[in-house]
């Protein structure tokens, strides 16, 4: 199932960056499109705030398995070993034909900063 090659990619991708993107952190995961917009999605998902899942159920669900899972490999905070790696999975989806599905991930520090202004 395509879930299944996405979960295994996202896992394989947090076991070998392990530490080097500042645990806990969150990662956002672009899916879909081509792959300068999958890429573009995987940023922006970032910005959700943590918490919120999304909105589609089936993506809803994949980000908590994702989260959980990522929690399991034990890198823990700052790569030194516990049960919190990340803090959030954020998925963001848009259609695309399966035989050519990009997928993006991006990891963001905990320490992430954002905010907005109206000029």
């Amino acid at each position: 199932m395509v879930l299944d090659g996405i979960k295994d990619f996202v896992l394989e991708t947090v076991r070998r960056v392990g530490g080097n993107p500042c645990p806990p952190y969150i990662i956002g995961i672009g899916v879909g499109g081509t792959m300068d917009h999958c890429s573009w999605m995987a940023k922006k998902a970032l910005l959700r705030p943590l918490g919120e899942f999304n909105a589609k159920p089936l993506y809803a669900q994949l980000e908590a398995e994702l989260l959980e899972a990522v929690n399991n490999t034990g890198i823990g905070p700052l790569g030194m070993g516990g049960r919190i790696t990340a803090l959030g999975v954020h998925v963001d989806y848009y259609p695309c034909h399966i035989t050519a599905l990009p997928v993006a991930i991006n990891f963001q520090c905990n320490a992430s900063r954002h905010a907005s202004e109206i000029i």
